[in-house]
């Protein structure tokens, strides 16, 4: 499993965002991840058709880099372990 974090330095919910899921990265040294900014990283952006009204966006990817799930917002740390852990042999 993969996750793709889609943020900006204007979004307050991506400032909040960010020291969680560095907690969570932490914790959890087998999962991946990728951040994407979205006035820089256009490509991926678009390729995932992320909207600048709903960041934070959390793209999880199966090992196939099949889509699974998406979150947007300020998610709970708690909530973020759930589906990790949901999703983690995918």
């Amino acid at each position: 499993m993969k996750v793709l974090k889609f943020g900006a330095v204007w979004c307050n919910g991506c400032l909040v965002m960010r020291p969680r899921w560095g907690e969570i990265e932490k914790e959890n040294h087998w999962m991946k991840t990728e951040y994407f900014d979205f006035d820089k990283d256009k490509d991926a952006v678009n390729k995932y058709g992320i909207d600048s009204g709903v960041l934070p966006v959390f793209v999880f990817l199966d090992k196939d880099d099949k889509e699974i799930l998406r979150l947007s917002g300020e998610v709970e740390k708690k909530d973020l372990i759930r589906e990790i852990n949901t999703n983690k042999d995918k």
